[in-house]
């Protein structure tokens, strides 16, 4: 089992009580490394997509752009992608982005997955957990709400997230102009 997965198991656990609880530690070696927060600039990063396509943080600059860490093993990230592709699919006119950041598995297993969820937002494969790592994810799934200029709006850890509280997210991401 990954160090992700086991952490995800003992965050799992440790919910079951009555809610989600978030992992402080930073993944080895990235103590030191300020987290990517609300109110601080989205890291850079540049994946592939299970399409082929390459797509750079950078190059969506003046959109708002969901960021959503997630696995297909993950049952609460399951549960909320037809959320998000719900909203996706009613505000992408408006300048909104949704990208799945999957974490290090197999292409073909990734993009059979949004076939059978009709997922049209692109699938990003984060193989060696870099930006992963990058963005301190230590709970799935992890929701970073991007707004024009690049910076974090809102970080939401665990879910499943529904339409309602996604949109309550990217409400005013979308007015600020």
């Amino acid at each position: 089992m990954t160090r992700l997965q086991w952490a995800i198991v003992i965050v799992v656990a440790a919910g079951l009580g009555g809610g989600w609880t978030w992992l402080s530690r930073a993944p080895d070696g990235l103590d030191d490394v300020a987290s990517p927060v609300a109110g601080r600039a989205a890291p850079n990063f540049t994946l592939q997509a299970t399409d082929g396509q390459t797509i750079a943080l950078s190059d969506l600059r003046g959109q708002v752009v969901i960021l959503n860490f997630w696995a297909t093993w993950c049952p609460p990230c399951r549960s909320e992608m037809p959320a998000l592709q719900e909203v996706y699919d009613a505000r992408s006119a408006e300048g909104l982005v949704v990208l799945a950041v999957n974490q290090d598995e197999a292409p073909d297993r990734v993009e059979a997955f949004g076939r059978e969820l009709r997922l049209t937002f692109p699938l990003l494969l984060d193989p060696g957990y870099l930006v992963t790592d990058e963005y301190r994810v230590g709970l799935l799934p992890t929701t970073f709400f991007i707004g024009r200029g690049g910076v974090i709006g809102e970080v939401t850890y665990g879910g499943p997230m529904s339409r309602a509280l996604i949109e309550s997210r990217i409400a005013p991401l979308l007015e600020a102009r």
